[in-house]
């Protein structure tokens, strides 16, 4: 079955498969039912379901270079708009195409639907893994929202394993200014990872803060949050219950206030007559001749 035919009968055919592998093989041209043509740059609208927000501009730069020299090899993938058309793979080649001022760029047109766009851009930046994990985050959230998938069958679908999806979607629960700091990099994941059991926001940006400051290990971190984690112990009392028992039955007995420690009794008096009238209580008086 050709690609061509799987791809008309929606995304659900290719499920399960690399997606990302089977768009490179369109984009070579090895499939000839798919042809290649030069589209102006100035009616290329952005791929609207784009999960990757953020683009290495000396690496664009780089290819712009190059492509400035030898032209773009590569085509891009579009899809029919209102008006022009919409990018679906290719953007960093857009991108630089028009840093190196091309009029136009070669391009493959697909019969994609609005849903199948979202699924293919989603599932081709996942499948490629040069998404940060906030980016990733985001697109999971988008293909659970917009597909009504569960995580299992988000896992499946983008090749990845349960808990990595469940761990990559907690992610979106951090304070905006935290995941600002993963997306710049400050941050890794498991640096994250575990403020995500941290429950006000302003404490988790609080530590964030400081891992940055004081570049803490992840290590450092996982040890620094289970401590936080971990229920206060309740104040030993001071006198153990056998101890209190002793300590009513000394002032009963000698009319005074008494204290009794590990190791120790000590035993209150208020001046030397007190003193005698306790050593007397207690039959430490020698009587007279």
């Amino acid at each position: 079955m050709s690609d061509r035919s799987r791809l008309g009968k929606g995304l659900g055919a290719i499920f399960g498969e690399d997606v990302t592998s089977m768009l490179e093989e369109i984009q070579k041209g090895n499939d000839k039912s798919f042809p290649k043509e030069e589209i102006d740059l100035s009616i290329i609208h952005p791929n609207p379901y784009q999960p990757r927000l953020h683009f290495d501009p000396e690496k664009i730069d780089e290819l712009a270079q190059s492509i400035a020299q030898h032209g773009v090899f590569t085509p891009v993938l579009l899809r029919k708009a209102v008006s022009g058309y919409q990018l679906i793979a290719g953007e960093r080649r857009v991108r630089a195409a028009r840093i190196a001022k091309l009029a136009t760029i070669p391009a493959i047109i697909m019969d994609f639907s609005e849903e199948e766009m979202m699924e293919i851009s989603l599932i081709e930046n996942i499948q490629r893994e040069d998404l940060n994990i906030i980016e990733e985050a985001d697109a999971y959230g988008l293909l659970i929202d917009r597909m009504g998938l569960t995580q299992e069958q988000l896992a499946q679908k983008v090749g990845k394993s349960r808990e990595h999806v469940t761990n990559i979607l907690r992610l979106r629960k951090l304070p905006q200014s935290v995941q600002e700091m993963v997306r710049d990099k400050k941050l890794t994941m498991g640096h994250v990872r575990p403020l995500i059991t941290l429950e006000e926001d302003a404490e988790i940006e609080e530590i964030a803060k400081r891992i940055v400051r004081e570049n803490l290990s992840v290590r450092a971190v996982e040890q620094l949050i289970k401590e936080r984690n971990q229920p206060k112990k309740p104040e030993v009392e001071k006198i153990k219950k056998d101890y209190r028992y002793v300590t009513d039955l000394l002032q009963a007995k000698i009319q005074s206030k008494v204290k009794v420690e590990e190791g120790k009794i000590v035993i209150a008096f208020s001046d030397d007559e007190d003193l005698n009238r306790i050593l007397e209580t207690l039959g430490c008086l020698e009587e007279e001749n």
